[in-house]
């Protein structure tokens, strides 16, 4: 059985690697893969970090951590980029697929999301602001909640951190805050 964790990683952050860890220890995975997004259909217009740069971030965040892999065929895929066709893209492998509760109440909007129940089973990350009801309404079958601490952290929350010149520390890898740093991302033009 394979896991994995998507999501665009702009930056990653301690939140994504806490998932990581609780679903290693409680699904009975050996490894868990991240896959960042190619050209994420539903951050259209919000000025998502160039792919290369969330690629290299993410393996950055995981470096180090054996069970922690990288797979980047969502960077290289032309075109918008759809979960559905990344599980697709695993054939027959059993797949659990790590979400948070916010994208987890939105999966019905999903590129055929009745599909993607029927290839996966969905783990997920509790998230401040949305109630497990919320999601068990709207998505049938068996669903399991990972048990973490609650971590209120986003990506938008630290980029908007990054472009006020306010520190990221400790709420992301060092290597992740000094790509950012060295790379100049988030930081508004001058």
């Amino acid at each position: 059985m394979r896991a994995i964790l998507g999501g665009t990683f702009d930056p990653p952050h301690i939140a994504h690697l806490v998932a990581g860890e609780a679903a290693r220890g409680q699904l009975g995975v050996d490894r868990i893969t991240y896959i960042p997004a190619g050209r994420p259909w539903q951050k259209l217009g919000t000025g998502v970090s160039e792919a290369r740069h969330r690629l290299r971030m993410i393996e950055l965040a995981t470096e180090g951590i054996d069970y922690f892999t990288v797979d980047d065929r969502e960077v290289h895929r032309d075109g918008w980029t759809f979960t559905i066709d990344t599980i697709d893209s695993f054939g027959g492998e059993e797949i659990v697929m790590i979400i948070g509760a916010d994208s987890a109440k939105g999966l019905p909007t999903w590129n055929r999301a009745d599909e993607l129940l029927d290839r996966a089973r969905i783990a997920v990350v509790p998230r401040e602001g949305v109630r497990r009801e919320e999601v068990e309404g709207v998505i049938d079958g068996d669903i399991a909640w990972l048990d973490m601490p609650g971590l209120d952290v986003s990506g938008t929350m630290l980029r908007r951190r990054v472009s006020e010149g306010r520190s990221i520390r400790f709420l992301v890898p060092d290597s992740v805050r000094d790509y950012v740093i060295a790379n100049r991302l988030y930081v508004m033009p001058a």
